[in-house]
């Protein structure tokens, strides 16, 4: 008899894959470098703390596969570049990217506007721009982007983030035409609220309670989504069960959308 863990484990098989995941220490980021892992594929992981790093070295490498790590500062260019040269060398080359930091530029002033601009965006194009010669060789190159369901309707907080996140929506359908003729899919994921220790709403839980209420409330699903969630759209996208999707923001979010 199937067990429920066992029910919830994506029927996907990544051996031979080589995955990168920028942005990819704690949370949604870990989350679906880890579900790689377990699926098989070899996986490199880049952020700015290395103790945070070293813990999901580790854990990739539970898993059997070849696992790298490198801090990385996604805001800037050439750390952008080192690092996905030292990746795609310790992979044996790059199939699946996938653009996951965010700058949280929630403030309506030049560092919030900048903030998301440089990470959520830019490291997003910096980092497919190297990662593009490897991902050429792949017989399957995928790019995902993480965005937000905030790109897809007004806010009175953080526009800076809502409209960086529309950026990067927009980028993925002109990038996934671009890159068509070398059949490489690109495709985003629209989180929702996503919740876990120590993340965005975990400590909005203490700081703010009643935006916390508030948003939870406006969650059809009556719950904050989890990172494993979000990962295993990741899994979805990038294996051949999705081989004729390209250009789509794909929202996971309970429906927490369609409230407003």
């Amino acid at each position: 008899m199937t067990n429920a863990t066992d029910a919830l484990k994506p029927p996907f098989d990544f051996r031979d894959y080589r995955v990168v995941v920028a942005g990819g220490s704690k949370g949604i980021g870990r989350s679906i470098a880890l579900a790689f892992a377990e699926a098989g594929a070899a996986v490199s992981v880049c952020a700015r703390g290395q103790a945070a790093l070293d813990e999901v070295r580790h854990e990739i490498a539970a898993h059997g596969v070849t696992a790298h790590t490198q801090s990385c500062d996604l805001a800037d260019a050439a750390s952008i570049e080192s690092y996905i040269h030292d990746a795609a060398d310790a992979l044996g080359g790059i199939d699946v990217l996938v653009n996951n930091a965010s700058g949280y530029g929630f403030s309506d002033d030049d560092d919030g506007w900048l903030a998301g601009f440089n990470v959520d965006l830019m490291a997003a194009v910096r980092a497919s721009r190297h990662a593009l010669p490897h991902l050429r060789k792949s017989s399957h190159g995928s790019i995902l982007h993480t965005s937000s369901i905030a790109a897809f309707h007004p806010g009175v907080r953080g526009p800076a983030y809502a409209a960086v996140k529309a950026a990067l929506n927009q980028y993925t359908t002109s990038q996934a035409l671009q890159l068509a003729e070398h059949r490489i899919r690109v495709n985003a994921i629209a989180p929702g609220s996503i919740e876990f220790p120590d993340g965005l709403w975990d400590r909005r839980k203490s700081e703010a309670p009643e935006l916390y209420q508030r948003t939870l409330a406006k969650i059809p699903f009556g719950r904050f989504g989890k990172p494993e969630e979000i990962a295993h759209t990741a899994l979805f996208l990038a294996s051949p069960f999705a081989s004729w999707i390209t250009g789509q923001t794909l929202c996971v979010d309970g429906g927490q959308l369609l409230t407003g």
